[in-house]
């Protein structure tokens, strides 16, 4: 099994990294890769700039590494009550070049935030908005007040609770693909 996780944000700190990369460590994958946002610039999408610059190639990386993984786990972050504009914006300008973006490869989607909501607004509208760009959503956790639950040296939940619930739902998640 192949797994591609990433934190829905650019920041070289980024909370939602971090969940998602524990996360995957959680799963019995024969391979992992974790990506970075920052590795996924682009200037703002907008028809406009499409028309200038066509179809970036970064783009076009960003799908195929989607296309080779049997498992996505992605961890939104939140601006102001959505997804943020990085995550946005590769998202955007890689629909452009395939709907589905998303592939229909099963997905553990994920949130947090310092906050006690731990995200709850982008994962709400990243379950909205992914469906239709073949976001085949198996599962979804949110990590509230993660600096009271998520001890970052040693790159783990330290709530228990918390802990034993994220490892409950990678224990049974569910592998299938939709057709």
């Amino acid at each position: 099994m192949k797994l591609l996780a990433f934190g829905g944000s650019s920041s070289k700190h980024s909370i939602n990294k971090q969940l998602a990369t524990y996360a995957a460590s959680l799963f019995n994958a024969d391979e992992t890769e974790i990506l970075d946002l920052n590795d996924y610039e682009l200037p703002l999408f907008s028809v406009d700039k499409e028309k200038l610059i066509g179809a970036p190639p970064i783009a076009k990386q960003f799908l195929e590494k989607i296309e080779f993984a049997d498992v996505l786990v992605i961890s939104v972050a939140e601006h102001n009550g959505g997804m943020t504009v990085a995550f946005k914006n590769i998202y955007d300008w890689a629909s452009r070049q395939k709907k589905l973006v998303f592939n229909n490869t099963p997905l553990l989607l994920l949130s947090t935030s310092p906050g006690k909501r731990g995200g709850a607004s982008s994962l709400e509208a990243a379950q909205i908005s992914m469906k239709w760009y073949g976001g085949n959503i198996k599962a979804t956790f949110s990590l509230p007040s993660f600096l009271e639950n998520f001890d970052t040296e040693s790159g783990k939940i330290s709530n228990k609770e918390y802990d034993d619930a994220l490892k409950e739902i990678i224990r049974n998640f569910d592998y299938e693909q939709k057709a």
